[in-house]
């Protein structure tokens, strides 16, 4: 039977590399930073979620050392059984008071919290109310719950409104959004978002990922930034990026939603614990974090510095001033091009192609840090202008 299959499956590879959007896997030998190895040549790294820089941070590597002396390697366990630490508890508290909530729960990923949330939370009598171009783990959990799902265009209010309307005879309405979109670096309009969540009685979920840690006034994030912390109801988001960016996520939220998560949340329920190593290295993290004021500002002036080089080179960006910085390309395989061409000359970038974008908006996303240097960002522009003259 495999025999058939495997032909099927091949004719379907070939078609992803006819059409350029084949993705390689290029390992690195060395560990995460603005500077990284791969194949043994060492290039400048601008496609990393490592925004304030901490992924080889001494004091979260140094923390986490700590922890699997005293903790161990591991729980072999769920959380309910015998697989909570004073350390997991302590971190909970710690992002609870971090983002201004009631409660926290953790899980291995943020993606095993968006496929946590919503089944446990809300069922046939309910509607779900989320963006079109929500993270794949939103769309993914939204689609385990039994509730009605409505969808909205990005970031527009009217739409929204119209879902909520068409939504009015369900029990609970949730709208939910990514507080930054990542394929594009645009902020969800968090503002209008709440106006009309109180205007329909409706909760606000907000997945804030590529912003907890260095968005907002002390790196609480999208709703700090915009100044809706208390208008929000759950926050889900990583440890995986900006807090040391190892892995692990959590839902935090009110008391009781958060106790019904411990309670019904099958990944929650069903997945071992976070290893005490990442509790105590997002732990050192956050201690870092509520020092980095510096590390944020320096984000964002690489990204104004880097957005301001490359449109005086004549290049196509989305607007925004978020480290998130697409280049547009449009056509997949040119885009491909321009950045294994950047690859040889030192500059790690990603292309992203259909089906992570929309078809026909194929990008080069470059992802600023607090660890790359103004030569590092100069370097990577004029690596765009070789790279682009030389594929065109």
């Amino acid at each position: 039977m495999y025999g058939q299959m495997r032909e099927q499956l091949r004719d379907s590879l070939t078609q992803i590399r006819e059409a350029g959007t084949y993705k390689s896997e290029r390992p690195l030998s060395s560990a995460q930073s603005a500077v990284v190895s791969t194949k043994g040549t060492e290039v400048v790294n601008f496609c990393a979620n490592n925004y304030l820089g901490l992924a080889n941070h001494p004091a979260i590597i140094a923390a986490a050392k700590q922890a699997m002396d005293r903790w161990g390697f591991g729980l072999a366990s769920v959380r309910f059984i015998c697989g909570t630490q004073d350390l997991h508890l302590d971190l909970e508290r710690r992002v609870s008071a971090f983002l201004g909530t009631e409660d926290t729960i953790l899980f291995s990923s943020c993606f095993d919290a968006n496929g946590g949330v919503f089944e446990a939370l809300f069922d046939a009598q309910d509607a779900i109310i989320s963006d079109e171009l929500n993270h794949a783990s939103l769309i993914d959990g939204i689609r385990l719950s039994k509730a009605a799902r409505y969808r909205y265009r990005n970031r527009d209010l009217g739409d929204l409104e119209d879902q909520l309307k068409a939504a009015s005879g369900a029990r609970r309405r949730v709208i939910v959004t990514d507080g930054v979109f990542s394929m594009d670096g645009y902020f969800a309009p968090l503002v209008g978002i709440c106006d009309l969540a109180e205007r329909y009685d409706a909760l606000v979920l907000v997945d804030d990922s590529h912003a907890v840690g260095f968005i907002g006034a002390t790196g609480a994030g999208t709703p700090q930034l915009l100044g809706v912390e208390n208008r929000v109801d759950i926050y889900t988001g990583t440890f995986g990026k900006a807090l040391g960016g190892a892995s692990g996520g959590y839902v935090s939220s009110h008391a009781d939603i958060v106790d019904v998560l411990r309670q019904r949340a099958r990944p929650y329920l069903f997945s071992n614990t976070l290893a005490p190593s990442v509790a105590a290295g997002t732990l050192a993290a956050l201690d870092l974090v509520a020092q980095g004021d510096d590390l944020r500002a320096r984000v964002a002036a690489n990204a104004s510095l880097f957005r301001t080089l490359m449109q005086r080179a004549g290049f196509d960006l989305l607007e925004g001033s978020h480290a998130i910085v697409p280049v547009m390309f449009g056509d997949a395989a040119r885009a491909a091009r321009v950045a294994d061409r950047m690859l040889e000359l030192g500059v790690y970038v990603i292309a992203f192609s259909y089906p992570v974008v929309p078809m026909g908006k194929a990008r080069i996303r470059v992802q600023l840090s607090a660890a790359h240097t103004e030569a590092d960002i100069r370097r990577c522009v004029d690596a765009f202008v070789t790279a682009n003259a030389d594929t065109a």
